[in-house]
């Protein structure tokens, strides 16, 4: 994904924006060999950009496809001292960050990288990204109740985007649901809240699949980096909004 040259510059710690913005309006930037002044230029990731002839080091991006446990933290550091994700991918030179988060009890898909432009494209709910979770829930929600989650149901932040809801199995001897649940947003723990406002409290809850991502192939507490294609892919859908 293309971004712009001032950006770059600063984000590999050379200068600030605004400052990177006069070096390059002063004709000291060469991308690719090739003196540039403009400030709306974009440049791709290959590109070699060098300030009075000297290359800046651009740090590699990185895609890591994380299948999350229980019991482990979606961030870098924790006060309490419990284990985070950080954890779990410090074999990663790049310093890469969560795209959103899933709570402490909340196991499964999450994506983690450096890469800026696609974790706030991802998480911005204008791009409608689908973000699949098996869910089970004490009791045995009826249709009625689904359909107020399949329709957007109104929370303390706001109404939801319609849901897909698909029940899988009423266990009426263990008192328990099974579902699986398509969201197209990520309010702070929004499948809980769902659940508990229409009265049945989620048991266990575990995101499958984010876009055409899924955890197939990663086991639990390990991880694999996204494909070249599997990033243009992702890219790609973000670019057709």
């Amino acid at each position: 994904m293309a971004e712009r040259l001032q950006k770059v510059i600063s984000q590999a710690g050379v200068t600030s924006r605004r400052d990177a913005e006069k070096i390059i309006t002063a004709g000291r930037v060469k991308v690719n060999g090739k003196t540039v002044s403009e400030l709306g230029t974009k440049v791709e990731l290959e590109d070699v950009i060098k300030i009075d002839g000297k290359a800046i080091n651009r740090e590699k991006l990185v895609y890591v496809l994380l299948n999350k446990p229980k019991g482990v933290v979606t961030t870098l550091k924790d006060p309490e001292g419990r284990e985070t994700v950080a954890s779990l991918v410090k074999d990663i030179s790049e310093r890469i960050y969560p795209v959103g988060r899933l709570d402490y009890h909340t196991e499964g898909l999450l994506l983690i990288t450096n890469d800026g432009n696609l974790t706030q494209a991802i998480t911005h709910p204008r791009h409608h990204i689908p973000k699949v979770y098996e869910v089970k829930v004490l009791g045995l929600p009826s249709d009625e109740q689904l359909d107020k989650l399949r329709q957007g149901i109104k929370l303390e932040d706001g109404l939801t985007q319609p849901a897909k809801v698909i029940l899988l199995n009423r266990d009426q001897v263990k008192n328990v649901s099974e579902l699986e649940v398509t969201i197209f947003e990520g309010k702070n723990r929004q499948i809980r809240r769902m659940f508990e406002a229409i009265g049945h409290p989620v048991r266990d809850l575990k995101r499958t699949k984010l876009a055409f991502l899924t955890l197939v192939g990663v086991k639990r507490g390990a991880y694999r980096l996204l494909t070249a294609d599997e990033v243009r892919r992702l890219k790609s859908l973000i670019q057709q909004v």
